[in-house]
C-alpha cells in the first residue's frame, strides 16, 4: 500500500536538468515539487550555445520558459527555497527546506548542480564567463580566430589546447607548472600551439574583458580569452546526508548513478552535472528526461512486484 499524504516525487533544483526531470514526472500526471535555490552554475555566462534549437539564448531566459511552461501542469509545482536537509522515512524520504516547509515524497530526485572553483589568478574571478571560458564547445566560436590561452590547470589541459587550436592560434601557459612531456610537445607543435611556461601574475582588461596576461618576469603577453579547467564542488550536502555514493572526478566529486540515474541509493536520482564528469547544458537536460522517466517508471512498476 502507498502512503497518499506522500508526493510522488521531489526534485531538488530548478534548471536544466532538475526542470527535465520534473517535465517527465508532471506529464506522467504525477504529483512533483521542485525546490529551486535560484543560482544555477550558468548564471554568469550571457547565452547557452549547443543547445537544440536555442543556440544562443540566455539560459536564465530558458530556465524561465521552462518554469512557466512545467507551472502549466497542475500536479507541478516549483517553489523558491533551498533544500537544506533530506533523509529516508518510511516509503520514502523527507526535504526541510530553507523557507521553513517540509516536503515528503516516494523518490527523490537530485539535480541541485555544482560550483566553480578558479585557480587562483587575480582578475580571473570577474571575467568567468565572459572571456575566462571552460568548454570551447559552449564558448569557442565566439572567439575564433582571437588569441586564445589555455591555461595548465589540470591534467588534460595540453590536450584541451590541442582541441581549442580549432578555433585561433592559440598558447598554452603552463603558470609555472612542469612542461609536457616529448610527445605532448611535439603535438603541439604539430597542432601550432605555443608554451609559455613563466607564471601568471594578473589577467588584464577593461571590467570583464580580456586583453593581456602580466606574467610574473614583467612581460605582457596578449590575449582575448583564457580556457580553465575549474575545479568543481557539490552545490549541496544532500546526497552525503542520504548515503549516496560519491566517486572522485577528474575536476570534483560526482554522485554515481546507473544508467537509470539512480544513485546508490534506491529511489534517489541524480542528474546534472553533479553526476556526470563531462558538463553541458545539453547532458544535463537529457541526464534530467532519463531521471524523470526512471522515477515514473519506478512509482508505477515497484508496487507490483510488491
Amino acid at each position: 500500500m502507498t502512503d497518499d499524504r506522500l508526493l510522488d516525487a521531489i526534485v531538488i533544483g530548478g534548471s536544466f536538468a532538475g526542470l527535465s526531470a520534473a517535465l517527465q514526472l508532471a506529464r506522467a500526471r504525477r504529483s512533483v515539487r521542485i525546490l529551486d535555490a535560484g543560482r544555477p552554475r550558468n548564471r554568469f555566462a550571457d547565452a547557452a550555445h549547443g543547445f537544440f534549437s536555442r543556440d544562443g539564448e540566455d539560459p536564465r531566459t530558458l530556465v524561465a520558459a521552462a518554469q512557466a511552461q512545467l507551472r502549466r501542469y497542475p500536479s507541478a509545482r516549483v517553489i523558491a527555497a533551498e533544500a537544506l536537509r533530506a533523509s529516508a522515512i518510511e516509503g520514502g524520504f523527507e526535504v526541510v527546506a530553507g523557507d521553513g516547509g517540509v516536503l515528503a515524497a516516494r523518490k527523490l530526485v537530485l539535480a541541485f548542480g555544482v560550483n566553480d572553483v578558479l585557480p587562483e589568478l587575480p582578475g580571473a574571478a570577474e571575467r568567468w564567463g565572459k572571456s575566462v571560458l571552460h568548454c570551447p564547445y559552449c564558448h569557442g566560436y565566439e572567439f575564433a580566430g582571437q588569441r586564445l590561452g589555455v591555461l595548465q590547470s589540470a591534467s588534460f589541459s595540453a590536450q584541451k589546447a590541442l582541441l581549442v587550436a580549432d578555433w585561433g592560434p592559440t598558447t598554452l601557459y603552463l603558470n609555472g607548472e612542469p612542461a609536457p612531456d616529448a610527445q605532448l610537445a611535439a603535438q603541439l607543435a604539430q597542432r601550432g600551439v605555443a608554451i609559455e611556461p613563466a607564471p601568471i601574475a594578473e589577467l588584464l582588461g577593461a571590467e570583464q574583458s580580456l586583453s593581456a596576461l602580466r606574467l610574473a618576469d614583467g612581460r605582457e603577453a596578449a590575449i582575448d580569452a583564457l580556457f580553465v579547467a575549474s575545479r568543481t564542488r557539490l552545490n549541496s550536502a544532500l546526497a552525503e546526508q542520504l548515503g549516496c555514493a560519491i566517486e572522485d572526478g577528474p575536476l570534483g566529486p560526482v554522485i554515481r548513478t546507473d544508467d537509470s540515474r539512480q544513485t546508490t541509493v534506491a529511489g534517489v536520482y541524480a542528474a546534472g552535472d553533479i553526476a556526470r564528469p563531462m558538463h553541458n547544458a545539453t547532458w544535463a537536460a537529457s541526464d534530467g528526461v532519463t531521471a524523470g522517466a526512471s522515477a515514473h517508471q519506478a512509482l508505477v512498476f515497484q508496487p507490483l512486484a510488491a
